[in-house]
């Protein structure tokens, strides 16, 4: 018998190019994948993490759940990219009670849009020098002269339009999450060995993120404007095709052994840019933290398996790099699931699998 049953939820991952769906089930024996699936989105349905063509995500989703036969409504979504501001900030000589007020009193300054403009929430992140000593519960600070704290700002235009399409479709929002947030939830899942540092890179179709943890406490955090569809435009004008068969390119090389030359540089031209937005990171991190020492990438999202992506920022790093296998930490049916097929969507199922984790009343 499932437990935890009244208080589950439904990952739900609207990105700009797909909608990833995945439930979980709690037993005692561990977590169970109960169901998942994907369903792509027409191109320019979602710009920017606003929703533009509402009606065809809604239908989109509602296909979704009457596909897979999900009767769970509650659901555990996320957000990202620049409606979303993700900040560590330290503060100092203050008091447990004091915390919120200056929270919110210090995040004008680190937001760039109105403060009125914005929902801002806040979670208290351990001290990395005595890992044991603060254990992230906003009631177990008495006193400390140095608190660092993660913010997390999110337009309430863009929280607005995810929930309105959320109720329109007949399901209630339970959770609203970061990707980053989400992702690190199915790394630490799929991952036997939390100790050391790495990074994970989600490269999407529109944007790039990049989380570095450590003993999951997250170091840095940085969404960026690249991703797939940079590559797919570029096929689309190099070859005169429409967005159905430049994606089939993309991934697969077809059609165009003749010209694979020029392939190859659209595709060189690209990823050197990806890479280069990864190595300022990192760079970024080890001068911050120059005791740390990242040991792996775990690379995820739909376009990490752009040919030569992953060679080329194993090279250009000379950091192991490796994709995310969200399913490694759940028990998987092998006479309901095809493992073939779920090795296949495994990068791009990171935040879905972290979503469906969540739980009803989760911060």
């Amino acid at each position: 018998m499932s437990i935890y049953k009244k208080n589950k939820l439904v990952g739900l991952d609207i990105g700009s190019h797909s909608i990833k769906l995945v439930e979980i089930d709690h037993h005692r024996k561990g977590m169970r994948l109960k169901n998942i699936g994907l369903i792509n989105l027409p191109q320019d349905a979602i710009v920017e993490g606003s929703i533009k063509e509402k009606k065809i995500v809604s239908s989109a989703i509602k296909n979704l759940f009457m596909n897979l036969n999900v009767k769970n409504k509650n659901i555990a979504i996320s957000i990202s990219g620049f409606s979303v501001i993700t900040k560590k900030i330290v503060l100092k000589d203050i008091y447990d009670s004091e915390i919120e007020d200056t929270v919110r009193d210090e995040a004008e300054q680190y937001i760039p849009f109105d403060i009125n403009e914005v929902n801002i929430d806040f979670d208290l992140l351990p001290d990395m020098d005595n890992l044991e000593g603060i254990a992230g519960n906003k009631n177990e600070i008495e006193d400390s002269s140095r608190i660092e704290v993660m913010l997390v700002a999110a337009k309430k235009d863009i929280i607005n339009e995810y929930v309105s399409l959320l109720r329109d479709t007949g399901l209630n929002p339970g959770v609203l999450d970061v990707d980053a947030f989400a992702l690190q939830n199915a790394f630490e899942i799929s991952t036997e060995e939390l100790d050391g540092c790495c990074a994970l890179v989600n490269v999407g179709a529109d944007e790039l993120g990049i989380n570095v943890v450590k003993n999951g406490t997250s170091l840095f955090i940085r969404d960026s404007s690249f991703g797939g569809s940079q590559i797919t435009a570029e096929i689309m004008s190099k070859f005169n095709v429409d967005f159905e068969e430049a994606e089939k390119i993309k991934l697969k090389g077809i059609n165009v052994d003749k010209q694979k030359e020029s392939l190859d540089e659209q595709f060189t031209s690209v990823i050197s840019g990806w890479v280069k937005e990864i190595k300022r990171a990192l760079d970024f991190v080890a001068s911050t933290y120059p005791d740390e020492i990242i040991g792996n990438i775990i690379v995820c999202g739909g376009s990490c398996r752009v040919p030569g992506f992953q060679e080329y920022l194993e090279l250009e790093t000379s950091i192991q790099v490796e994709e995310l296998n969200p399913f490694r930490g759940l028990i998987i049916d092998e006479s309901k699931f095809d493992v073939k097929y779920l090795k296949h969507i495994a990068p791009q199922s990171g935040v879905a699998v972290g979503l469906a984790l969540r739980r009803v009343g989760d911060k």
